[in-house]
């Protein structure tokens, strides 16, 4: 079943709103900088390296360790919230993770005990409110980051599809091309200090700067 569950978690049907943000996509677009699939590509698999690889995944191990160990949460949500460069970011964290730990509350199986340690998190972020219905169904470390990196690879290369826009077979390409270097991301999260995580990516919170100001939007990031 943890397969089952993992699958569940990675789904685009997971009613959290992921596919209303675009993490600054929308703006680098809007500048030009990402005009074609091979500018979607870097942009992509630079903030796949950057961000999600170097900060969040990291970070994301750290929440699984936390719930599965039983320590205290608080503090690393409290850093993710606060990494978030712009409003946007942060509404969108908020947002989603107030969504998935509404979800978690209305599954009937989901235990009591891990709802009520999620529910202790004040404004839980999406990646502390994932993880815990990670731990919670038994899904291991790599499967779990692999799987979160999968999805928000997806959900950028949907983007793109909208509003570069590029065809089917161009966001296939992406997502060969973007998959193929997650596990070693992943692997390297896994092992990383965490006096080394770093989400230094001033181009990106530019990008996400500018969005809120944007004329006309698709997304809300």
């Amino acid at each position: 079943m943890s397969l089952v569950r993992l699958l569940q978690l990675a789904s685009p049907a997971l009613p959290v709103g992921a596919y209303s943000y675009s993490q600054g996509l929308e703006s680098a677009i809007h500048a030009g900088i990402v005009i074609d699939e091979a500018s979607t590509w870097c942009w992509i698999a630079d903030l796949l390296e950057w961000n999600q690889g170097r900060f969040e995944m990291p970070l994301l191990a750290s929440f699984l360790a936390a719930w599965r160990n039983d320590e205290d949460a608080a503090g690393l949500n409290e850093l993710f919230l606060a990494s978030r460069e712009t409003a946007e970011l942060l509404a969108e964290t908020r947002q989603m993770g107030y969504s998935m730990a509404r979800l978690l509350g209305e599954l009937d199986d989901f235990p009591a005990d891990r709802l009520a340690r999620l529910a202790a998190l004040d404004q839980p972020s999406f990646p502390a409110a994932w993880s815990c219905a990670a731990v919670a169904w038994n899904i291991d470390d790599t499967a779990a980051l692999t799987a979160y990196l999968w999805s928000w690879c997806e959900n950028q290369v949907m983007a793109a599809l909208k509003a570069v826009p590029l065809g089917q077979a161009a966001g296939q390409r992406l997502l060969q091309a973007l998959g193929g270097g997650i596990p070693a991301i992943v692997e390297r999260a896994l092992a990383l200090n965490s006096a080394d995580f770093s989400n230094f990516a001033p181009g990106f919170a530019i990008a996400c700067s500018q969005h809120e100001t944007q004329y006309s939007r698709l997304f809300r990031s």
